[in-house]
């Protein structure tokens, strides 16, 4: 049965490959079925893989081999919400060890251009301080970052 909304991911021929990363990767996740096309279409032939049903931290997805047209970009990322360094830091590497690439402020792209927000709950709650000026001090730390080192982050929060 189809859901009433899936978010549906375009891939050029790497949806599977795609969807088994994030199911051994983030948690509650998990590769569905797999659908091949039942004709020729214009990125692929009968009988190649069309779509993969799959899930990233329990959110429906497809990923559609669509073919090199559209290419993912910052307007679309994952953000997952981490519960410590460890977690934040088995993420960050994973998504960056994989052929992926660093950005700012916990940002990384996975290897097909997928942008994900590696947020650890920590920086959340020292950004929306009621003392602004810590909630300040902790974003500006933010700004400086890669990958999110939470105990810098409260450093900074604590000033």
């Amino acid at each position: 049965m189809t859901r009433k909304n899936t978010i549906c991911l375009w891939y050029d021929g790497a949806a599977v490959e795609a969807a088994n990363f994030y199911a051994k990767t983030f948690p509650d996740s998990a590769v569905g079925t797999i659908h091949r096309a039942p004709g020729d279409y214009p990125a692929g032939k009968q009988g190649d893989v069309l779509t993969v049903e799959f899930t990233v931290v329990g959110i429906p997805c497809i990923g559609l081999n669509g073919g090199p047209e559209f290419k993912h970009n910052e307007a679309f990322s994952f953000q997952i919400a981490t519960d410590d360094q460890a977690e934040t830091d088995r993420l960050w590497n994973a998504v960056v060890g994989n052929g992926g690439q660093e950005s700012a402020c916990g940002w990384c792209k996975d290897r097909w251009g997928l942008s994900w927000q590696i947020t650890p709950r920590a920086l959340i709650a020292a950004i929306s301080d009621p003392d602004r000026a810590a909630a300040k001090r902790a974003f500006d730390a933010m700004m400086t970052m890669g990958k999110i080192d939470i105990a810098a982050i409260e450093a900074a929060r604590r000033g």
